[in-house]
């Protein structure tokens, strides 16, 4: 499983011209599943997601987590995270979880976030989204499980 992680000022979903998730300050987190991948590493990257510390303390160093800051998360599902590029120019995704799969390990690291009491907004799985953001810093990690 991979996450890239951007700390936001604010970020939104929309889907059909109507906005259907935001969050102000937090994190954007594009979120891909990979064939093999299973409800352990949805919950491993929901932990280190909620515990990593980017945000400025008053001293302005990134030392305070997502919880202390009272931030939220926008997760969206993005399987071209591992999109496969060394063969030609079209990518491929054969490494991506089926899409039942990836829905499912997508809603278990929802469901973990918000074990770790943060908020959470979703974006719509297979849906043609377009995501808005201010990436703050810009601040941008990539996890995987």
């Amino acid at each position: 499983m991979r996450a890239i992680i951007q700390r936001v000022s604010h970020a939104s979903v929309t889907v059909d011209d109507k906005v259907v998730s935001s969050i102000e300050q937090g994190f954007l987190v594009l979120l891909g599943v990979k064939k093999g991948d299973a409800r352990e590493d949805a919950v491993y990257l929901a932990r280190k997601i909620a515990k990593l510390r980017v945000f400025a303390d008053e001293a302005g160093k990134m030392n305070l987590s997502l919880e202390q800051i009272g931030g939220a998360v926008l997760a969206v599902s993005q399987f071209t995270l591992y999109a496969d590029t060394r063969g030609g120019n079209r990518p491929s995704f054969i490494e991506a979880a089926s899409a039942d799969d990836g829905r499912r390990l997508y809603k278990e690291f929802c469901e973990a976030l918000r074990n770790e009491h943060l908020e959470v907004q979703e974006g719509i799985f297979q849906a043609d989204m377009k995501v808005s953001l201010l990436n703050d810093g810009p601040v941008t990690i990539l996890m995987d499980s």
